[in-house]
């Protein structure tokens, strides 16, 4: 447990990021973009101007900012479980189920292997590849603490999963038309490609309303994939550690974080019904808010020249994942 002492060390860090996550809601009330994605941009610019001119990253803010981007950021990920209703899955049949499933692997496999010719970072283009192929900034919130990403590549895979999503609520049905999808294809084909719930459910009725439930539906049977996309996660780090041992002896135990674990915990409570659905909503709301200073905090701490060496080609591998997404799904659906 810290002290109270240890705690007012923040107080100044986790103010400033709080005043950026207020301003990130306040402008996406006026454009139509994640607020995630607002207040790391937000952030980012504070850090580098107010925060360089007045020298306040030397003092006492950068130790309150760096909690926020770190330990804030785990709790909200625990309560974000919450938001993960395992009895949906009753409502997809096996061949939607397996389109979701390939949907996904071939989409992190892609950013992966793009990231290798682009000669991109590696853990960036791993969570390029898992905020396109999950649910954009949560998955990627949730996976970067077990992949050790850097704060910079966060808020870079952030930036540009979300971009591609806002641009995708436009193209997803345009391509769902030309390629004659029912209503009921269409969903499953917006459902499984656009990054955020709310993009997937938003392309998806601006069909019509059965193409909305589809992309609804589907939309979430891709977000409770991050539960075992957690657990496999955590294995190859633990695999990867015992390979830089010189000898390794005993058996293999694998450690799962205990915001992962409470992270289940609220998904189990949730699927299960034991919670009023008020408590449940108030929960989802404060996991909301406290990712937001999360991401405002992972801003605050992104210099614009680590941006500026890596955006460019992170830009071009997130785009052409995107279109090869776009296109394997369309595939899937019109095999299956």
């Amino acid at each position: 447990m810290l002290s109270i002492s240890k705690y007012k060390m923040y107080i100044k860090g986790l103010f400033a990021s709080v005043l950026v996550a207020i301003v990130a809601i306040i402008i996406t009330k006026f454009i139509s973009f994640s607020t995630a994605t607002v207040a790391i941009i937000f952030g980012m610019i504070v850090g580098n101007t107010f925060f360089k001119t007045f020298h306040l990253d030397e003092s006492g803010y950068k130790s309150g900012v760096k909690w926020a981007e770190k330990d804030l950021l785990m709790f909200a990920i625990a309560l974000m479980g919450i938001n993960l209703n395992f009895t949906m899955l009753a409502n997809l049949g096996v061949k939607t189920i397996l389109i979701i499933v390939l949907g996904m692997a071939f989409t992190i496999f892609m950013g992966l292997l793009l990231g290798k010719l682009f000669k991109l970072n590696p853990k960036l283009s791993l969570m390029i590849g898992i905020g396109n192929g999950v649910c954009g900034s949560s998955a990627i919130a949730a996976t970067s603490g077990i992949a050790k990403v850097k704060s910079s590549d966060i808020g870079i895979s952030i930036a540009l999963v979300n971009l591609m999503g806002t641009i995708g609520i436009f193209l997803a049905p345009a391509l769902a038309h030309s390629l004659g999808f029912t209503d009921i294809q269409a969903g499953v084909f917006t459902g499984n490609t656009l990054q955020a719930v709310g993009q997937a459910v938003a392309a998806g009725f601006s069909i019509s309303d059965e193409a909305g439930h589809y992309a609804t539906v589907v939309k979430m049977g891709r977000v409770l994939l991050l539960v075992p996309l957690v657990l496999i996660l955590i294995y190859i780090a633990k695999k990867e550690s015992l390979k830089n041992r010189d000898e390794v002896t005993g058996s293999v135990k694998i450690g799962v974080p205990s915001f992962i674990l409470w992270f289940i915990f609220f998904s189990i409570i949730a699927s299960l019904g034991l919670l009023p659905d008020e408590v449940e909503t108030l929960i989802a709301t404060t996991s909301y808010y406290i990712t937001l200073i999360a991401m405002s905090a992972i801003g605050l701490m992104i210099h614009f020249g680590t941006i500026v060496k890596t955006a460019g080609t992170a830009f071009k591998v997130s785009s052409l994942l995107f279109i090869l997404q776009l296109m394997f799904s369309a595939l899937l659906i019109s095999m299956l």
